[in-house]
């Protein structure tokens, strides 16, 4: 495990989150290892789904699955379950790197119970679970619209975004991965190639190729074109006035065409073409 969680500041914002909602939320470390949850139960129904062993498998392998899904797009995920109830994740990132995930769950989406059950009842039928207990958990369920669904997991993604913001889900400082992609956010606009990365991580090339497939889930020079797209688009939109040129050297290409180039494969406009468009938009 590779993330730090304030466990006791998260079941208090848990609590809160709960209050408001109604929503159940389970956090997750990066490894898909539950920390907290709040309220502790699951819901009746989810909870007679786990009582055998193939209903916990097919749960935890929607879990993993929904997770996977969150941390592929780097935003939250809203799905129904393989049980019929509404879900979301969003991913916990941290200097680009995955931290952990939160998880809301057990939502009873439909309108009409009786629609709502047979539903369940359905994607149910392959598990050993006893429907007819189901079917009485079912109808003490709360149903949420999904406007309300979606209301929440904007919440929840604000409450993700809170966590990083006050530490309580953070990296360990000292992990390989962390001082990588520190060093490349901070050196990114000079000379940078695999050979420089490995000297000033201490590894060798084998190695840092793989932790760069791992943050980023790409190679290391479209990591260090998207950073100098970044600063270019900052720089072109914040300072009008600023020349190409000068643009071009802040982000760390000392050749203009070149950087003509590469803004161009990266973004479909040339940087002047990119700069009028947000002109454009200010005067819309």
């Amino acid at each position: 495990m590779i993330s730090v969680f304030d466990v006791e500041k998260l079941k208090k914002l848990l609590k809160n989150f709960y209050a408001i909602t109604g929503i159940r939320i389970t956090v997750f470390d990066d490894s898909m290892r539950e920390l907290v949850a709040y309220p502790t139960p699951v819901a009746p129904y989810c909870a007679l789904i786990r009582e055998s062993m193939e209903g916990l498998k097919a749960c935890m392998k929607c879990d993993r699955q929904a997770c996977r899904t969150a941390a592929e797009k780097k935003k939250t995920h809203i799905y129904r379950c393989h049980a019929g109830f509404t879900e979301a994740v969003p991913p916990l990132y941290g200097n680009n790197m995955l931290i952990g995930f939160l998880l809301f769950g057990h939502v009873f989406p439909y309108g009409n119970r009786e629609e709502g059950w047979q539903e369940i009842k359905h994607r149910c039928s392959a598990l050993p679970v006893d429907l007819q207990k189901l079917h009485e958990a079912i109808l003490q369920a709360t149903p949420m619209q999904d406007d309300y669904v979606r209301s929440a997991a904007h919440i929840l993604h604000a409450v993700a975004s809170y966590l990083i913001l006050e530490r309580m889900a953070t990296l360990k400082e000292d992990l390989l991965e962390v001082r990588l992609d520190t060093y490349i956010t901070e050196h990114f606009t000079e000379p940078l190639d695999a050979m420089r990365l490995s000297q000033a991580m201490g590894i060798g090339k084998t190695q840092l190729y793989a932790l760069t497939k791992k943050l980023y889930q790409q190679g290391i020079a479209k990591r260090i074109r998207e950073l100098r797209t970044e600063k270019a688009k900052s720089l072109l939109r914040e300072q009008r006035d600023l020349p190409l040129a000068e643009v071009a050297w802040q982000c760390g290409y000392k050749d203009y065409n070149y950087f003509f180039t590469v803004f161009k494969r990266e973004v479909g406009f040339t940087p002047r073409e990119w700069r009028n468009e947000q002109d454009k938009s200010l005067i819309l």
